[in-house]
């Protein structure tokens, strides 16, 4: 295997400010100013003029949303409003515009510095039955480091849910999907590069039994779990209206209350929620690009984090961030936070 030199960094977030040495996609050494590696190299990549920084991790995204960014027909509308806008266009994807979606979404989160992504895929017009093998495809045919989560929507417009029936699958075929692409890309272990996440969309999109089955089967074959959750209030009316319960209460109901969940926004928590979320150690994704874009509203990253939920960031769709940028994500995030503890 090749051993790489990143030599004589201006700045790098680790004890190495003489570089670092990789080798086989690892980094085996730190190297202390003044010093050369311990052991032979075979290449010295010269960063004098550059900054290492570790590569960022995305955890939310919907990756075909790269077709449809500033629509005029979504200006200034929130969550719901917003989906029912688009939800005509995105109802005409095709293969071909999937896969060119992809590529361009993972080529501009390489390029803002992302090295580890996932993407929640839940919509599956006619003809796009091999979604999930398009992106595995193009994650690894650009090198990147993915968790594709298998989603879904079985509950549409004529069943009390939001999307309109072109979109959405019966339960059985999104099961046996589901139960297919764990079985022919799910990797395990420490390099994995491609891992399979199952995904229903959200609890109006989605009935509680396919809910129930894709914590079984994840508990099965030891994959995670995500979703959207609290990030409009309409949500929270939608599921006390729908199942007599709240947000949270549901999502323990459905048996999605553990450590395997990630959520994405988490916005519209209480205190009580918040404490419950990091007893049970469900993750959650902080969007503020996408929030701040459709005055969702602002997650509580402090407090989870106080209380044990692990928090991550994400871009989250592009047609709602209208870029697929984390670096950008990041310093919204502080930026947010900031104007927001100020204020208290």
């Amino acid at each position: 295997m090749t051993s790489v030199w990143i030599a004589s960094p201006l700045a790098i977030l680790a004890e190495a400010p003489g570089g670092i040495v990789v080798r086989g996609g690892r980094i085996v050494e730190l190297v202390p100013a003044g010093a050369t590696p311990s052991s032979a190299i075979d290449e010295v990549f010269d960063a004098s003029r550059h900054v290492v920084l570790p590569g960022l991790v995305n955890t939310h995204h919907h990756f075909y949303q790269t077709l449809t960014r500033a629509h005029p027909d979504t200006i200034n509308k929130k969550l719901f409003d917003w989906l029912k806008a688009l939800y005509p266009s995105w109802s005409r994807l095709t293969p071909e515009s999937m896969r060119l979606a992809t590529r361009l979404a993972l080529t501009e989160l390489l390029m803002s510095g992302v090295t580890t992504t996932s993407d929640h895929h839940y919509l599956f017009p006619a003809h796009l039955d091999d979604a999930m093998d398009i992106q595995v495809e193009e994650a690894r045919r650009l090198g990147m480091r993915m968790t594709v989560t298998r989603g879904s929507m079985n509950l549409s417009i004529k069943d009390g849910g939001l999307p309109p029936d072109s979109v959405v699958q019966d339960e059985d075929t999104i099961l046996a999907d589901c139960e297919r692409v764990i079985g022919k890309y799910h990797e395990r272990g420490e390099g994995a590069m491609i891992q399979i996440a199952l995904a229903p969309c959200s609890p109006f999109s989605v009935t509680k039994s396919l809910m129930c089955a894709c914590g079984e089967i994840a508990e099965k074959h030891d994959c995670r779990l995500h979703t959207h959750l609290a990030e409009a209030h309409d949500e929270d009316a939608y599921c006390k209206a729908m199942f007599g319960m709240s947000q949270l209460d549901y999502l323990e109901d459905v048996g999605w209350l553990n450590s395997r969940t990630w959520l994405a926004h988490g916005i519209h928590f209480s205190d009580d929620d918040v404490n419950r979320l990091g007893q049970h150690r469900v993750g959650v994704c902080h969007c503020p690009t996408s929030n701040m874009v459709l005055a969702s509203g602002h997650c509580r990253t402090r407090e989870l984090e106080a209380a044990g939920a692990p928090v991550g960031l994400g871009v989250d769709g592009s047609a709602s961030n209208d870029s697929s940028n984390l670096m950008e994500g990041v310093r919204h995030a502080l930026m947010l936070n900031r104007l927001t503890m100020m204020h208290r």
